[in-house]
């Protein structure tokens, strides 16, 4: 199949894997192309069946903000016209959603019948795409896709109660490429440049955004690192970085947390950890903690939205109320105190983890690529 994918290029859950599909479907021989305004940042074109196609914005004095979504709908009309694409696939309500109405009615008056797949990431649902300003949009947009999938039950759940959707929401979990992260784990693990042999490491992977409360994060770890000798490792930047670094100081365990930044050997640095942290607002599925499971690492994190979906409570480590602080570092040290503790909750983590392999998911995305196309057919 010939298939186009949008999605926003960044290190953000919905582009992670959106990236990761497309270069997954290559691979089974489709022929894939992105459509975004950067190359994705994990996109790796070792694959001849990927293609990127970057939407560029002409500046006019007249618009006090460019208009995005005209270009990108130009784009994929034109993207779908010069590759004879069979279907659209768009990742995150806003803009994508809409703009892939727009070059679907474009299109049809060229007598082209494109189907368009999408898929609800969180966010874009839940905090944004609920805004009045864009609630209409969003709602039409959706119910005007030929397919709709979320990553969780809970997202379909919450987008069902937000807003009046008519179609039918097909759950896709988040999936991960589990020999990827087996290969991390198996390198030789520099876990001595991180930590001391007698100390526990944990981490946390994120944007940064005032929903991952990373300030949470470090004061988690400082009620831990006063009982557990530990380390901290920040990846991810954003918004609310200065605020953490301020807060680890002030508590006095800057010297005990490396900030990394972003970065694309996220696997890499999980094979060290011990506990991964994710003390969400909200997680649509939690990609970022199923990465973490998938390197055998135990989840300490909050049991908002779909995170129940991914991390089993007393398995594969432990849910907590949104902002009880105090119950998330007890949990943790009740994992990292024993070494049989620990080990166990990592096993049960990898265990889960495989449940969401790439191998698992992909079929069901081709399946409703065919589906599409068997429609168009009849």
């Amino acid at each position: 199949m010939k298939i186009g994918i949008v999605c926003y290029p960044t290190f953000g859950g919905s582009g992670v894997l959106a990236t990761e599909l497309g270069m997954a479907l290559a691979d089974n021989g489709h022929q894939v192309h992105f459509i975004t305004y950067n190359q994705p940042v994990r996109l790796d074109y070792l694959s001849h069946n990927l293609h990127f196609h970057q939407v560029t914005i002409e500046e006019y004095p007249l618009f006090q903000y460019q208009p995005y979504e005209l270009a990108l709908s130009s784009k994929m009309v034109q993207v779908v016209e010069k590759n004879n694409l069979e279907i659209l696939h768009v990742h995150y309500a806003i803009p994508h959603a809409y703009a892939a109405y727009m070059a679907k009615q474009m299109l049809a008056e060229k007598g082209i019948d494109i189907k368009v797949v999408t898929t609800l990431h969180g966010t874009d649902i839940t905090l944004v795409g609920s805004h009045p300003n864009y609630k209409t949009a969003v709602e039409f947009s959706i119910n005007n896709s030929d397919v709709v999938t979320s990553v969780s039950n809970n997202l379909k759940e919450t987008t069902n109660r937000l807003f009046s959707i008519r179609k039918e929401i097909k759950v896709v979990y988040n999936f991960i490429d589990v020999v990827k992260y087996n290969n991390a784990s198996n390198e030789e693990c520099m876990r001595s440049s991180i930590a001391a042999p007698e100390e526990k490491i944990l981490t946390h992977v994120s944007n940064f955004r005032p929903v991952k409360r990373v300030e949470d994060v470090v004061a988690i770890f400082a009620k831990v690192n006063k009982i557990i000798p530990s380390k901290l490792i920040m990846i991810g930047e954003g918004p609310e970085t200065i605020k953490a670094k301020s807060l680890a100081k002030k508590l006095g365990v800057f010297d005990k947390i490396f900030f990394l930044g972003n970065s694309d050997e996220v696997a890499k640095i999980l094979c060290y950890t011990d506990i991964f942290l994710l003390p969400s607002q909200t997680e649509s599925f939690g990609l970022a903690a199923l990465e973490a499971m998938a390197v055998s690492t135990a989840v300490i994190s909050t049991n908002t939205g779909g995170l129940p979906e991914v991390n089993i409570d007393g398995v594969t480590g432990y849910l907590s109320n949104l902002g009880d602080i105090d119950d998330m570092a007890k949990n943790a040290i009740s994992i990292l105190k024993e070494e049989k503790v620990l080990q166990r909750f990592k096993e049960n983590a990898k265990k889960h983890a495989n449940k969401f392999a790439l191998k698992n998911i992909l079929p069901v995305y081709e399946e409703i690529y065919n589906s599409c196309c068997k429609s168009k057919v009849n």
